[in-house]
């Protein structure tokens, strides 16, 4: 089994759920900010042999449409008007044997926000800033050939959450400390030669919080299919397709807004691997097909991922 492509797989299941995270604290604006989306892991954060990898990846969240239930709504219903976000995370992955292992993720953020002020003027205003840093482990010696695992770890509250000009749920840190528990598990398709398949579930729960906000918890999971049969001289190419389940309950606290808080939702996401020597560089772009939110809500048409890793 091609453990490359394996867990090139997995990276995207853990970081293309679709977790519209931050949300508008404002008497009936709201954003569905889906920083979460990014932060849950990259396909050098999952074991393939004892040492190490390292990754860098960038994602683009552009969420400039208003969605309430269902469909969109008349963008008037939301005070918020534009949430544009780009992640840039530094990741690294230990494995000490075949079942032990530990890993860390350290994001950046700049985002822009246009939104409503208390006067009904309309005010752009852009903050860029170290975001929330998740240290985990990884078990996966459930098997010879780790085929399954369970992750674990903690997102720190160290992103910042003090901008005036952002609410708490539309800043680049939510202040909390949240634990996190995962599953995956992959297998090759039976009688399909090169075709194997990899599903995987996370919960991510805020444990502890900060000045009157607790962001809503997460389930999260995914399902997918990936080709590694495809050699291009020394370069391996491995084209993926997945569906992305998320759910999010409702914010909480008195800086919340409940009301405008919470969503489920799916995504399809395609995207392919090239590997050679150790580095792997992978995109995908991720298309929501379902999307159900509380209230009113700034969603994104698409996600877009790119994410460059090192075997060491």
């Amino acid at each position: 089994m091609n453990r490359h492509r394996v867990f090139a797989a997995l990276r995207l299941s853990l970081s293309v759920v679709v977790l519209m995270g931050t949300l508008s604290p404002a008497a009936v604006s709201a954003c569905a900010c889906g920083c979460g989306v990014f932060e849950v892991g990259t396909s050098s954060m999952f074991p393939n042999k004892p040492g190490g990898a390292v990754s860098l990846e960038y994602d683009f969240l552009n969420q400039n449409q208003n969605w309430s239930g269902t469909s969109k709504a008349p963008a008037d219903d939301n005070d918020d008007k534009h949430l544009r976000s780009n992640f840039f995370t530094a990741g690294i992955l230990y494995m000490f044997d075949r079942s032990w292992g530990v890993m860390a993720e350290f994001p950046y953020t700049s985002r822009y926000f246009k939104t409503t002020g208390d006067d009904g003027t309309i005010g752009s205003f852009t903050h860029s800033a170290v975001g929330d840093i998740r240290v985990g482990g990884v078990y996966s010696g459930f098997s010879p050939d780790m085929s399954s695992g369970l992750t674990f770890g903690v997102k720190l509250p160290t992103g910042d959450f003090s901008d005036p000009d952002f609410d708490r749920d539309t800043s680049i840190g939510t202040g909390s400390t949240n634990i996190l528990l995962g599953a995956y598990h992959m297998g090759r398709v039976a009688g399909a030669g090169a075709w194997a398949w990899f599903t995987n579930a996370q919960l991510d729960q805020p444990a502890l919080i900060a000045g009157g906000y607790r962001p809503g918890g997460e389930v999260d999971g995914a399902l997918g299919v990936y080709y590694d049969g495809w050699r291009l001289g020394g370069v391996k190419i491995a084209p993926l397709a997945q569906a992305v389940g998320s759910w999010r309950g409702r914010d909480s606290g008195v800086l919340a807004d409940s009301p405008d808080s919470g969503y489920s939702r799916v995504i399809l996401a395609p995207g392919v691997e090239f590997d050679a020597d150790g580095v792997r560089v992978y995109g995908d772009v991720g298309f929501p097909v379902y999307q159900n939110v509380n209230g009113n809500q700034l969603a994104a048409a698409q996600l877009y991922k790119l994410n460059i890793s090192y075997d060491f």
